[in-house]
């Protein structure tokens, strides 16, 4: 059984939820945000609430039970809250800014690097903490790698785009001889 897809999954107010064929729909404002389910699950809106159970008892079934209750809930919360991954910028000269569309970085490298800001999320830059926003929790968390895998971290002296909570394990570096 799954613990996650037993769960209901709440509708905030303000939120719409309809039930599509084998698509969950939702919708605040002008903002539209769907899971196709593809027939794997039983879904029904009760209460004001989503409520997901397995079409079969095989092990295929379970597992998309609490998968697709598991989308359902991001989606219904990145409408409602939104989704923000905080990515850190550490080293000399290291820099970035927001120009239009593009996030520029300057990142040891002898040309700055340009990224486009894609469709829906929202880029913020304050000193050395590149803020990424939006409501879709698994793009967010892709242009986050995306930005991070520009200049990863590096294990000696700690340079690089890392996420604000991640913590870097340092080596040691070379020892004089005596």
């Amino acid at each position: 059984m799954s613990r996650i897809g037993k769960q209901p999954v709440e509708i905030p107010a303000g939120v719409e939820v309809k039930i599509d064929g084998n698509k969950i729909v939702a919708k605040k404002g002008n903002i539209t945000k769907e899971v196709d389910t593809r027939g794997f699950v039983n879904v029904e809106i009760k209460d004001n609430k989503v409520v997901f159970s397995p079409k079969g008892d095989d092990r295929q079934s379970r597992a998309f039970w609490g998968t697709y209750r598991a989308l359902t809930n991001n989606m219904i919360e990145g409408l409602t809250k939104g989704f923000e991954k905080r990515l850190e910028i550490n080293g000399v000269g290291y820099r970035a800014q927001v120009s239009g569309k593009n996030l520029e970085l300057q990142l040891g490298f002898s040309h700055p690097i340009i990224f486009p800001i894609p469709e829906g999320i929202e880029i913020k830059v304050e000193k050395n903490i590149i803020v990424v926003k939006g409501h879709d929790k698994q793009q967010v968390g892709q242009v986050a790698a995306k930005i991070r895998g520009f200049r990863p971290p590096e294990p000696y002296k700690g340079k690089g785009v890392k996420y604000v909570d991640e913590v870097i394990i340092r080596k040691a570096g070379k020892t004089a001889k005596k």
